[in-house]
């Protein structure tokens, strides 16, 4: 089995020693997860269902079992190695099962999220000219639906009972037997595409994201740095399946590991009954955005025995310092903000034994050659914003796409003068760590000035009265832009000139003055991506 047990994981060590080599020949489904069934059988996903109040387990060997029934089911419908497949399944045991299946005979998984109407779904079956549709019920109808707009669909599998053209997932792998060997199948190459992910997009359709079967392997460095997970832990990734953060937080990193993974699938993100889970099923590595620990910072902390936490992490978002304070006086845990992209795995982030810097996305990843570059690819000084970019000159970073699916242009425009331009900026310190700054185009140019929304955000949050915010420039005559505040007031509060007025002053007094939010508009919500990420996009569209 591919094991990780003797690589040091002392950051400075690693920075100079650590690489992974991806093996030629990979099938995770085989070479991870049923080697590691074979070795223990051990509790693998822990799946809380909040709406009927079931609690169940699920071991290595189940997950492998059922998975190698699965894929010859698909084989004996006619599916074959190549051949894609829209997986809408939730936070339940079902989704391993049928991915890892898919993964055993090389179907193309594509996993997307339970919040996508049957026109996104229809969209992604016809750009990837998918065979088949494997999802829960309720998204029986909305594929029904678009079913006849979708000529490449041969094939419909819902978990659970089935009726019409339907097929029950269960039912087809009880007509199969557990033994599938990848000594039957043809050879899966590492840079074969085994997984597809649709990125939501803000001002553009998705696009297609293939994933290769290296890229699992690759997700090694996820697990022993940044995450720093060990066999005995029970880890806990608040995600959607239909994300690429999916694979990172309750897929490929876990299971390397050997450790368990909390499934705790729930309607609404109450943060009370979140804090009590924690507590209740003693979990020890846990992963969030930063919307939900702004939520938690909210709640009296102390009232809940958190105390089995040995390692937090935000991603998804950069973490603001003020949350990150809240949350180690009140826990005795650092958040550990890590980046990565649904191109790549985890590349930068704060690791353990390296001191933190509240509001700094850490460092690169040991293997990573991670730098900040200005538009014609050279290496800025310290403290100059620019692109952050992974270096692709010399050997080809591991767990970095190739490009994009049938999107020429978006490939030229990100592999540029030996770098993959990520589409962030950032600024770097003296010592190495990085600096958020934002998306390329969320940039605000005020008066000759680069103002980072991020930085404006963060001193915003660290106000009393404040529970979110978002930071756009808005067009100005005089300055080019203005840099306008979006704010959500904690509960109770309400807005007021004379409040316009202190919060201005508040952010003159922790930021430079010419960077504090000239406009401020008081809302109830910010409009935000079905992964939780604010669109700024849409606030700016709102403003022109």
């Amino acid at each position: 089995m591919f094991t990780f047990e003797n690589v040091d994981r002392n950051y400075d060590v690693a920075s100079k020693n650590f690489s992974l080599d991806i093996p030629k020949i990979f099938n995770f489904a085989f070479d991870v997860l049923d080697v590691r069934a074979q070795k223990a059988d051990k509790e693998a996903l822990l799946s809380i269902d909040t709406a009927s109040g079931n609690v169940s387990s699920v071991t290595y060997s189940e997950l492998s079992k059922v998975s190698a029934q699965f894929g010859k089911a698909l084989l004996s419908l006619g599916l074959k190695k190549g051949d894609a497949a829209c997986v809408l399944i939730g936070r339940n045991p079902n989704w391993h099962k049928v991915l890892f299946g898919c993964m055993k005979v090389g179907v193309i998984s594509m996993p997307g999220t339970n919040l996508l109407t049957a026109k996104d779904i229809a969209y992604r079956i016809n750009e990837s000219q998918a065979k088949a549709v494997i999802v829960s019920p309720m998204h029986v109808e909305k594929v029904n639906k678009i079913v006849d707009q979708c000529p490449s669909l041969k094939y419909l599998i819902v978990t659970g009972s089935a009726s019409g053209d339907w097929i029950s997932f269960e039912t087809i792998c009880e007509e199969q037997d557990t033994e599938l060997s990848s000594a039957d199948l043809p050879p899966f190459l590492s840079h074969e595409t085994m997984m597809i992910y649709f990125t939501s997009g803000t001002t553009a359709l998705p696009k297609m994201v293939p994933r290769d079967f290296g890229y699992a392997y690759a997700h090694a460095a996820t697990a022993l740095f940044w995450m720093d997970l060990k066999e005995n832990d029970i880890h806990w990734t608040l995600t959607d399946t239909g994300w690429a953060k999916a694979a990172w937080g309750i897929l490929f990193p876990q299971m390397m590991i050997g450790c368990t993974t909390v499934l705790y699938d729930s309607p609404d993100m109450d943060p009370v009954e979140h804090l009590k889970a924690i507590s209740n099923y003693n979990v020890s590595t846990f992963c969030a955005p930063p919307t939900v620990y702004r939520l938690f910072v909210q709640q009296d902390l102390k009232k809940f025995n958190l105390s089995s936490l040995r390692r937090c992490l935000g991603a998804g978002e950069p973490l603001n310092p003020e949350v990150i304070r809240q949350w180690f006086e009140n826990t005795g845990t650092v958040i550990a903000d890590g980046y990565g992209q649904t191109e790549t795995i985890n590349i930068v982030g704060n690791f353990p034994g390296v001191k933190s810097r509240y509001g700094s996305m850490g460092k690169p990843v040991p293997g990573f050659d991670i730098n900040i570059i200005d538009d014609d690819g050279h290496i800025l000084p310290d403290g100059e914003v620019g692109h952050i970019a992974i270096c692709t000159k010399k050997k080809w970073p591991v767990g970095l796409f190739h490009g994009y699916l049938q999107n020429n242009q978006l490939v030229t425009d990100s592999f540029r003068h030996g770098w993959y331009y990520t589409g962030d900026t950032a600024s770097r310190d003296k010592d190495g760590y990085l600096w958020f700054v934002g998306r390329s185009d969320d940039l605000i140019s005020s008066a000759g000035y680069r103002i980072s929304p991020f930085e404006v955000e963060s001193a915003l949050l660290e106000h009393v009265m404040i529970a979110e915010s978002a930071v756009v420039g808005v067009p100005d005559e005089t300055r080019g832009q203005l840099v306008k505040a979006y704010i959500v007031l904690v509960e109770g509060k309400k807005g007021s000139n004379e409040l316009v007025k202190e919060i201005q002053d508040f952010c003159k007094n922790l930021t430079a003055p010419y960077k504090y939010p000239r406009k401020i508009e008081f809302v109830t919500t910010l409009p935000k991506t079905i992964s939780g990420k604010i669109r700024r996009v849409e606030l700016r569209e709102n403003e022109n």
